[in-house]
């Protein structure tokens, strides 16, 4: 059998807990493991052999999987799938068997899974050719973005009670800077104030932005909306930017995203707006941003993703 070739498959990566409400199971571990950690271990296996029958309730991360994996039904004879989801869990082979019940049960077109028995995944998100990974483990998320393995977000808790995302689409929000683009604009806004921050975007309007972390990802999202049989204007893939930004700083962002040759179909300049009220509008099946400023109240809606900076990031540093 010859290796699957998947430059051109968008390669989701995500946790067991990013993909099922696993906060019961998880809640009995931790506190175990606090108090005797092999005790911990064989409590935690009794617990999930005594539970692998039963169902789980949806993850932040299950409508995008969803959505996602029906991108396949376009998929022509002969080439490699749109969409790949790996499931990855640190639990052990005989401890995940409730996650494969429950995969079964939603009717997931799932097939790839690591079980790494404890281990953090992350060592084989390149083995699995990862382009997203999604987790609930912030440390884990930290070392990818990191070590700029691929794009990565630590999962909010799902929202309840919101407006469910279309069936027939998509729907993916991004935030601009330190997300898509890199986060020098940002540095800028910060260390300067707002006037030098405009100044500074509408005088390098013709200068594209750095890469973000997620700017390769935005690129792949493009090669899968190219591998469907529509135009991209009327593509089931839709992708927003909801940004802070607003004039004279706009211009940058429509330029960039031309000179790196991506269509985005909706982009939102909010110049203070709150970013919540704009995504309930779009409903997407997930929004990332790197600011807990915006995402805690876009989470109550919205599946929401938060973006980790890079260690060191001047943003973090306390201000002046």
């Amino acid at each position: 059998m010859t290796a699957l070739e998947l430059s051109n498959t968008l390669v989701v990566g995500i946790s067991t807990t990013a993909l099922f409400d696993l906060s019961e199971a998880d809640g009995v571990f931790r506190a175990r493991f606090a108090e005797d950690r092999e005790t911990a271990v064989a409590e935690y296996r009794a617990y999930t052999l005594q539970h692998e029958k039963d169902p789980l309730t949806d993850g932040t991360g299950m409508p995008l999987v969803k959505a996602l994996l029906t991108l396949n039904k376009f998929k022509k004879e002969g080439e490699p799938p749109l969409v790949e989801v790996v499931v990855m869990s640190r639990n052990s082979p005989e401890t995940g068997i409730r996650i494969l019940h429950n995969i079964r049960r939603e009717h997931l077109q799932v097939s790839r899974h690591a079980f790494t028995g404890g281990e953090s995944v992350v060592e084989y998100l390149e083995a699995f050719d990862v382009d997203l990974f999604l987790t609930t483990n912030v440390k884990d998320a930290q070392r990818v973005i990191d070590g700029g393995k691929c794009a990565a977000a630590v999962l909010k808790a799902p929202p309840r009670g919101a407006q469910e995302p279309p069936h027939d689409q998509v729907r993916i929000a991004f935030d601009g800077d330190a997300v898509l683009f890199d986060e020098s604009s940002e540095i800028v806004h910060k260390a300067e104030g707002l006037p030098a921050f405009h100044a500074n975007e509408d005088q390098k309007q013709d200068v594209p932005l750095p890469d973000g972390p997620y700017g390769v990802l935005l690129r792949k999202l493009s090669k899968l909306q190219g591998r469907l049989p529509f135009r991209v204007e009327f593509s089931p893939v839709r992708i927003a930017i909801v940004t802070a930004r607003n004039a004279p700083a706009e211009l940058r962002v429509i330029k960039t995203l031309r000179h790196w040759g991506v269509y985005v179909n909706e982009i939102f300049f909010l110049g203070g707006v709150e970013k919540a009220k704009v995504l309930q509008a779009f409903r997407p099946h997930i929004f990332f941003d790197d600011q807990d400023l915006h995402l805690e109240p876009a989470a109550k809606y919205v599946p929401s993703g938060k973006v980790p900076r890079k260690t060191g990031s001047p943003l973090d540093d306390p201000p002046k």
